[in-house]
C-alpha cells in the first residue's frame, strides 16, 4: 500500500530536479493549460463494490461493468476518441471509476497512435485519478512513462520509473523502454547506461530489444568497451540475434572505431584460461588484434566448421550441477503450477526413480500429431523404434502421453491398444493424469535423466518462459531432437548439433554470430556472421591499441 500525502499520487513524482536535462513531471509539461471541460471536475465517487446479493447478470449490467466492457472494446480497436467520450460521460453521470478504468484510458492515451489527443488528455486523466484517491500500479506508471516518451522527454520517463520503485512498486521490463529508447534516440549514452544499471539493480533482465538499444548507442559513441560487454550479454542471454541486431553488429565491426580498438599482443595462456573458465566458446579478455575486420555471412557444415574461415566452432559445456539445479527448479515450478495434481507429479517423480533413467523421452502427443488431426500411433511407434535404435543401451524411450489419449480416441483401436500395453509392460509409458499439463512431465523426465527430448515443440510459451533464458536455451540446444517431414510423408530425426548455436569468440579474437531461424526454416542452413581479422603474434606483455 502506498503512503498517502496531501497530493498523494502527484507527490510520487518529481520535485524540482537538479539536472537541467530533466523537466519536472507536472501538469504543465503535458498541457498548456488545465482543461475547462466538465470531465476535469472532481465528482463524488460512489463505492465500486456492488451489493453482495446481486446476481451475476445484475452485476454485469451495473454502469461500471458496462463501462469496463466498452473500454475493453476501445482498447482492442485502439479507439481513444471513443474511450475519452465514454470517460467524460461516466464522470458527468458520477459513475465510479476504478483503477482498471483509469489504466484503460491512460494506456490508450500513451500507445502513440493518437499523440496529440493522448498528450492533451492523458495528464488530465492522470490528475483526476489522483484527485479521486485511486492508487496507481505498475501499469499506471508505465503509461505515464510512455507519455513522457511521446513528449520526447526520456529524463521524465526515467524519473517515473525511479518514483515507481521508491513507492514500492516493482518496475517491469516494459516500464524501462520509454526512457531507454528515448535516451538512445538522442545519443545520450551515459543516460542509457544509467537506465541499464537501474534495471540490473531492480533485477529486471534486458532482452534483445533492450540490449540492441544499448549496443546501438555504444556503437554511435565509439565505446569499444561497452560494445564488447553488450555482445557478451547478448551471447549469454539472447544467444542468436535477429536481423536488426545483426545490422548493428556489422556496423560496429565495419566502423573505424571497431578497426582501431584491440590488443596488438596478448597473453595466450590467460586467454586459454578464460576459455576454460567459461566452459568454451568465449574468453572475455577483450578485443584481440587490430586492423580491419572481414565480415561475411556464412554457414557451418554438420560438424560445425565455418565455410568462410574454416574455424571449427565448439560445443560449450553444461555444468552437471547446473543441470541438477535446473531439474529441481522444473519440479518446484510443476508443484507450484500443478497444485490440484501436485501429488500426482510427486508420484511421477518416484516412478522415474524406480524405472529411470532413460536415454530419451518422447513428447508423444506432439510426435503423433505431426501431419495428422488425430494421434497416429503408427507414426509414433516408428519414431519410438528409430530413437531406440540410436540408444547405446537399446532401451525403449519413455513415452509421455496424457491419460485421455491413452484410454480414448484412436487408443481404443485393438492394434493401438496392444502397442500401448507393450510399452506399459516395459515401463516405457507414462500416462499423465487428468487436469495436468503433460509438458511438465516430459520436460522433467528429460532433464532429470540427462537425456534426449524428442519434440517439435519450440517451448516458447508462457510456461517455458517461467524457466528463464539463462540455462534452459543451452539445455534445449544440446538435448532437443526435432522431426523433419519429407514431401512423401517420411519423418527423420534432426539431432542436436555437435556445436553450440550461440555467439562464439575464439582464442584468436574471431567472432561467429548465429542468426535466428523461424520454425518453417528449421531444415535450411542457419546463417552466421563470420567476423575475422589478421592477428599479431601473442606475448605475455599485452599492449592496448584502444579501449579494451
Amino acid at each position: 500500500m502506498l503512503l498517502r500525502h496531501p497530493r498523494p499520487l502527484l507527490s510520487l513524482f518529481l520535485r524540482r530536479p537538479s539536472s537541467p536535462s530533466l523537466i519536472p513531471f507536472h501538469l504543465s509539461t503535458f498541457a498548456a493549460a488545465k482543461p475547462t471541460s466538465p470531465s476535469s471536475s472532481s465528482l463524488p465517487i460512489m463505492s465500486s463494490s456492488p451489493p453482495t446479493k446481486l446476481s451475476k447478470k445484475a452485476r454485469r449490467e451495473l454502469p461500471e461493468s458496462v463501462l469496463k466492457h466498452q473500454l475493453d472494446i476501445c482498447s482492442k480497436t485502439n479507439d481513444l476518441a471513443r474511450a475519452l467520450s465514454l470517460y467524460d460521460d461516466a464522470r458527468a453521470k458520477g459513475i465510479p471509476l476504478s483503477l482498471r478504468i483509469y489504466n484503460s484510458i491512460l494506456y490508450l492515451c500513451s500507445n502513440g497512435l493518437t499523440e496529440d489527443l493522448g498528450l492533451e488528455r492523458g495528464f488530465e486523466v492522470f490528475e483526476q485519478m489522483d484527485l479521486d484517491g485511486v492508487e496507481p500500479n505498475e501499469a499506471t506508471f508505465t503509461s505515464m512513462a510512455r507519455l513522457a516518451a511521446i513528449r520526447e522527454n526520456p529524463g521524465m520517463a526515467f524519473e517515473v520509473v525511479k518514483r515507481m520503485k521508491a513507492s514500492g512498486i516493482a518496475p517491469k521490463l516494459r516500464s524501462y523502454w520509454p526512457a531507454l529508447e528515448g535516451f538512445c534516440r538522442k545519443g545520450m549514452a551515459e543516460k542509457v547506461y544509467k537506465v541499464d544499471a537501474h534495471m540490473v539493480e531492480c533485477g529486471v533482465a534486458a532482452e534483445e530489444a533492450e540490449l540492441r538499444c544499448i549496443l546501438r548507442v555504444s556503437v554511435d559513441v565509439r565505446r569499444g568497451d561497452k560494445v564488447y560487454e553488450v555482445l557478451h550479454r547478448i551471447r549469454a542471454s539472447v544467444r542468436q540475434v535477429d536481423e536488426e541486431t545483426a545490422r548493428v553488429v556489422v556496423e560496429w565491426f565495419e566502423s573505424k572505431a571497431g578497426t582501431e580498438v584491440g590488443l596488438r599482443e596478448w597473453d595466450a595462456e590467460r586467454v586459454k584460461e578464460g576459455v576454460a573458465k567459461g566452459g568454451g566458446g568465449w574468453h572475455g579478455q577483450g578485443w584481440l588484434g587490430v586492423g580491419k575486420w572481414n565480415v561475411v555471412r556464412t554457414q557451418l557444415d554438420d560438424s560445425g566448421v565455418c565455410s568462410s574461415c574454416w574455424e571449427k566452432l565448439v560445443c560449450i559445456d553444461i555444468d552437471p550441477k547446473e543441470t541438477e539445479e535446473f531439474a529441481s527448479s522444473v519440479a518446484a515450478l510443476a508443484h507450484e503450477r500443478e497444485m490440484k495434481t501436485k501429488a500426482e507429479f510427486m508420484r511421477f517423480q518416484n516412478w522415474l526413480q524406480q524405472h529411470g533413467p532413460f536415454d530419451a523421452v518422447i513428447d508423444a502427443a506432439n510426435v503423433g500429431l505431426i501431419n495428422h488431426r488425430d494421434l497416429n500411433f503408427s507414426q509414433l511407434n516408428s519414431i519410438v523404434k528409430k530413437v531406440q535404435s540410436l540408444s547405446p543401451t537399446k532401451k525403449l524411450p519413455l513415452v509421455v502421453l496424457h491419460r485421455s489419449r491413452v484410454y480414448g480416441g484412436p487408443a481404443v483401436h485393438p492394434r493401438n491398444r496392444l502397442l500401448l500395453e507393450s510399452w506399459e509392460k516395459s515401463k516405457a509409458l507414462y500416462a499423465t493424469p487428468t487436469g495436468s499439463n503433460d509438458d511438465w512431465y516430459w520436460l522433467y523426465a528429460a532433464v532429470s535423466s540427462k537425456c534426449l527430448l524428442v519434440t517439435n515443440d519450440e517451448m516458447r510459451d508462457h510456461l517455458f518462459q517461467l524457466l528463464g533464458n539463462s540455462f534452459f536455451p543451452r539445455w534445449k540446444e544440446k538435448h532437443q531432437v526435432r522431426l523433419s517431414v519429407s514431401r512423401n510423408g517420411g519423418i527423420s530425426l534432426l539431432m542436436p548439433p555437435p556445436y553450440s548455436i550461440v555467439i562464439q569468440e575464439s582464442e584468436n579474437g574471431h567472432w561467429h554470430v548465429p542468426m535466428v531461424m523461424e520454425e518453417d526454416e528449421l531444415e535450411k542452413p542457419r546463417q552466421w556472421l563470420c567476423i575475422t581479422r589478421p592477428t599479431a603474434a601473442t606475448g605475455s606483455n599485452a599492449k592496448l591499441s584502444g579501449l579494451f
